[in-house]
């Protein structure tokens, strides 16, 4: 795992969409995860300055996003396919058959979810993964428990989410209770994985993830621990908790560092 502690949220930013643009320069045709939240809209603010600086071209990249809440329509302004459009996807020329995310209003959601895992299968599997992280350890909707499941499912929303979630809303109250999101075993198979983590609210959450070695459903992000190729970029405010901690980081700031 490679840890890198950005000085503030731009940088953090720009080190992640440069990370995502070389794997485009690499693999045109690049299978990439997609994230949403607040976290990840800066990477797509400097991916949508690339492309329209004429340095990056996204007309062969294949996008599947991690989750959306189920019951919202497309054309929700609170819905994933809302926001990836409006921060992203509008801005870039991404081929619009080339964008999938789970459709959060399907009759059949189990039909749903085994759709959007063959499609994930059909394209080869995530080449790169883009992940933010709850302040309970999830990574895309896959909550805390007892169990986690390997793939694409209906979950329940735990209350920390909601409570996280209840500003894109008007009240906690307005949150959807479930969502459709990948499971953690398709998130497994990536080949590599991007972490990103912003903020002061997710700072105790990345010193526990970064402080131990134990693997727990408790945590989901854990699960990263055992993945070969992981890179977790985070700011000072997220890093603070840990930074203190780590006799390993010397520096208030120390831009990259392999552990």
């Amino acid at each position: 795992m490679k840890l890198i502690i950005a000085g503030d949220y731009q940088e953090m930013s720009r080190i992640a969409a440069n990370i995502i643009a070389e794997e485009i320069k690499k693999k045109p045709d690049l299978v990439l995860g997609l994230a949403t939240g607040s976290t990840p809209l800066g990477t797509y603010r400097e991916l949508v300055r690339m492309y329209k600086e004429g340095k990056l071209d996204f007309s062969r990249v294949i996008t599947f996003n991690l989750d959306e809440y189920y019951g919202l329509s497309p054309d929700d302004p609170r819905s994933y396919h809302y926001y990836m459009y409006r921060n992203f996807f509008d801005h870039v020329n991404v081929r619009p058959e080339n964008i999938h995310i789970p459709d959060g209003t399907a009759p059949d959601v189990e039909e749903e979810s085994r759709r959007y895992d063959e499609e994930i299968k059909k394209f080869g599997g995530i080449d790169l993964q883009l992940l933010g992280i709850g302040v309970n350890g999830h990574i895309g909707f896959n909550e805390p428990g007892d169990e986690l499941l390997t793939a694409t499912h209906l979950t329940d929303l735990a209350p920390d989410t909601l409570t996280a979630n209840a500003r894109f809303f008007g009240s906690i109250d307005e949150v959807p209770r479930k969502a459709i999101t990948v499971g953690l075993g398709t998130i497994m198979q990536a080949k590599k994985i991007l972490l990103l983590a912003s903020g002061p609210e997710k700072a105790a959450i990345m010193a526990e993830l970064l402080d131990d070695d134990a693997v727990s459903t408790r945590v989901p992000a854990s699960f990263l621990l055992l993945h070969r190729d992981v890179t977790v970029i985070m700011d000072k405010d997220a890093a603070e908790i840990y930074k203190n901690r780590a006799k390993k980081i010397d520096a208030a700031i120390q831009p990259a560092s392999d552990f």
